[in-house]
C-alpha cells in the first residue's frame, strides 16, 4: 500500500521549525525514482474518471510532483508562486496564515476559461494555500475538479475548507 511505502520513506524533523512541531520531510521521497513513479501513477489513477485539462502546482513543493503529474498525463503544469515571482500579468490572491498572511499568484494567460484543473501540493495541514489557489482558479472561472495531496494532516480539518471548492482530495498518506 502506497500509504505504508511513503510513511516509511518520509523523514521526520522534531521541532523544526520551531519547538514542539514534528515536520514531515518528503525530499527522501526524492530520493526512490521508484516511489515517486509508484505515486504519480497512484494519482493518475485515483484522477482516471477526471476530465483534467491542466494541473496546478503551489510553490513550492508542489511543484516536484506537480511537474512530474502534469508531464505524465501530457498535460500543462500551471505554477501557482509566491507574490512577485511572476513576470507576466498576473492575478492574485491574499490569504491567512498561522501568523500573519501571504499571497499567491498565477499568470492570468496560462489557464484558459472553462479548464478542469487539479490543485497538487505536497501537504494539506489547515487548507489556506489550497483554498487560495482555488480561489484564483474560480477567479478564472477554472473548476477545480480534484485535490491531490502527497500528506494530510487531518487532524486539522483543511480539508473541511475545500470541499467548497470539490469534494474530491486525493492524499496518499493521512496523519
Amino acid at each position: 500500500m502506497i500509504s505504508k511505502k511513503i510513511d516509511l520513506v518520509i523523514r521526520e524533523v522534531p521541532d523544526f521549525p520551531k519547538p514542539g512541531i514534528n515536520f514531515k520531510d518528503i525530499t527522501t521521497l526524492l530520493l526512490d525514482q521508484q516511489l515517486s513513479s509508484e505515486i504519480i501513477d497512484t494519482f493518475i489513477n485515483r484522477l482516471k474518471d477526471k476530465k483534467v485539462d491542466a494541473i496546478v502546482g503551489v510553490e513550492s513543493r508542489g511543484f516536484l510532483f506537480g511537474f512530474l503529474l502534469a508531464n505524465k498525463m501530457g498535460i500543462p503544469f500551471i505554477p501557482i508562486r509566491k507574490s512577485g515571482k511572476l513576470p507576466g500579468e498576473t492575478l492574485r490572491c491574499k490569504y491567512d496564515l498561522e501568523y500573519g498572511s501571504a499571497e499567491v499568484e498565477v499568470h492570468k494567460s496560462d489557464i484558459k476559461k472553462g479548464w478542469n484543473v487539479v490543485v497538487h501540493d505536497d501537504l494539506l495541514a489547515t487548507g489556506g494555500t489550497a483554498c487560495a489557489a482555488s480561489e484564483l482558479m474560480k477567479e478564472l472561472e477554472v473548476k477545480v475538479v480534484a485535490f491531490a495531496f502527497i500528506i494530510s494532516f487531518d487532524f486539522l480539518n483543511g480539508n473541511k475548507k475545500l470541499e467548497q471548492y470539490s469534494k474530491e482530495i486525493i492524499s496518499l498518506k493521512r496523519y
